[in-house]
């Protein structure tokens, strides 16, 4: 119990610094963005724990602790998603507006904005869940059973809708420049032990299936290089167009500084997600057959292997360094439940309310109406947590319809000066209702369904299919967009 102690010290010390900072929050650039005052050191971690959160300690471990290896083909989706965002980063500073709503409204129109809302507040609630399920995982663990998973998820839930509320965008990245650090370090320390304590390479190879140390697990999906694809395309269009991203650069200090913390970034998360994949992996193999009777009895007994990292840092590493790492995992979760919770309220009042209900309205109402929609949202978002059968289910669903609907409208806003008003506004619609209808269909089907995919099929690939062919199609029948038209993006080009 001490170490739950000492992490619920650590939180006290943040919810101090944050009251503190609060009272630096005076407008609605204060609360959205930081006043746009985020040096490269903040970005930087800030960026990682924007990125790294329960999808990577959770449901990335889920699903490596089942796979194996080829479940980096998950988190490597993003590490391409960065690198092609490094060459928009200062562009996207420089427009230097709130939320990408902002974006798909001057090349696509205001309906365009609020469509892109729309799924973007499905998403995003989405994910919040499951960093609030994440917390139950860890306070569970940590506690060795005295907490439940469902009284952990409430204090968690409980936690990220205070910070979130309180300060806005300035508690969250200075909250996040601590506990990046402590991920960076804490995975980084925590390998070596792991290893040793699961018997090392040898060991195993002789204990996991082979299946496991392949380029893709066959055994994962009805057609497992399909599976593979999908979770490394989701990921990747999540990262293109996340707006908890463009909402940090927004915040820098200057297109310089978001276009060089984008780099560092790249190099941070490669390390952080292969690492948490190495520790899942050999951790599984000292719990198996835990991992195989859970499994086997769908959930009934035995050890959930999404809590594998966690077991790890509780049974697998000096007591120092397990502080650590479950100090990380903690506030991976505090941190992207905080990220994630932030973006879809300054879409609802940016996008819905400034937009079409009032656009006429003070900082200090504007500020005071989001803290209201962080508290609704976060009550959501736990009631979604509560109904949860699977994170890593959770993440790839809410990673799909995010990056179906709006991130090839959004990407061809930024880089292609042929996409036309009405073909991004229809990529939006009917990338996000393909994938809610498949996901329908797989709900009501799941004999038609194997592991959720539609036919056998992930339903990213028809999905994505149609958004993009919609963006292409329509735009190149419509009228090229005007040299007015691009301009806001496309400065001094023609068009």
């Amino acid at each position: 119990m001490w170490a739950l102690y000492i992490i619920i010290l650590y939180f006290l010390v943040l919810t101090g610094l944050n009251f503190l900072r609060a009272r630096r929050v005076k407008t609605q650039e204060d609360f959205m963005v930081a006043g746009r005052s985020l040096s490269i050191r903040v970005m930087v971690f800030t960026l990682i724990c924007t990125w790294i959160g329960s999808g990577t300690f959770i449901a990335g471990a889920e699903y490596a602790a089942k796979a194996g290896f080829s479940s980096l083909w998950m988190p490597a989706g993003a590490w391409l998603g960065i690198i092609v965002i490094y060459f928009l980063a200062a562009k996207i500073r420089t427009f230097g507006q709130y939320t990408v709503g902002d974006i798909l409204e001057v090349r696509y129109g205001g309906f365009a904005r609020l469509f892109g809302a729309l799924a973007l507040i499905i998403s995003f609630t989405a994910i919040v869940s499951y960093q609030f399920r994440a917390g139950g995982y860890i306070l569970n663990v940590i506690t060795e059973g005295r907490i439940s998973v469902g009284q952990g998820q409430f204090l968690t839930a409980v936690f990220v809708i205070l910070f979130t509320a309180l300060g806005g965008m300035i508690a969250v990245a200075y909250t996040d420049l601590p506990n990046g650090i402590i991920i960076l370090i804490a995975t980084i320390a925590s390998v070596p032990f792991v290893i040793h304590s699961a018997g090392g390479w040898h060991t195993i190879r002789q204990v996991l299936p082979a299946s496991h140390f392949a380029i893709i697990n066959q055994s994962f999906g009805a057609h497992p290089y399909l599976k593979a694809g999908g979770y490394f395309l989701a990921t990747m269009l999540l990262l293109l167009g996340v707006q908890s991203m463009y909402q940090k650069f927004y915040s820098a200090k200057t297109p310089r500084d978001a276009k060089e913390a984008v780099a560092l970034w790249v190099v941070g998360t490669i390390i952080v997600e292969t690492i948490v994949v190495v520790i899942a992996v050999f951790a599984s193999a000292r719990y198996w057959p835990e991992i195989q009777a859970w499994m086997n009895s769908g959930g009934k007994e035995g050890l959930d292997p999404a809590s594998i990292v966690l077991v790890a840092a509780k049974h697998m590493v000096p007591p120092l360094i397990g502080l650590l790492l479950m100090g990380a995992a903690s506030v991976v979760v505090l941190s992207t439940g905080m990220n994630y919770l932030l973006s879809p309220t300054t879409n609802i009042m940016r996008d819905i309310y400034q937009r079409f209900l009032k656009k006429e309205t003070t900082h200090r109402e504007m500020v005071a109406l989001q803290r209201i929609m962080v508290l609704l949202l976060g009550v959501v978002a736990y009631y979604l947590a509560v109904k949860m059968q699977s994170v890593l289910n959770m993440a790839y669903f809410a990673y799909t319809i995010y990056g179906v609907s709006i991130t090839p409208a959004l990407i061809a806003a930024l880089a292609w000066r042929r996409a036309t008003r009405r073909a991004g506004l229809w990529s939006i619609i009917l990338g996000s209702f393909t994938a809610v209808g498949l996901k329908v269909f797989a709900s009501a089907y799941p004999s038609m369904a194997p592991e959720g995919d539609p036919f056998g099929v992930p339903l990213i690939y028809p999905a994505f299919l149609i958004s993009i062919l919609a963006l292409v199609v329509i735009s190149y029948l419509d009228k090229a967009p005007s040299r007015e038209e691009l301009a806001p993006l496309f400065p001094n080009e023609k068009a």
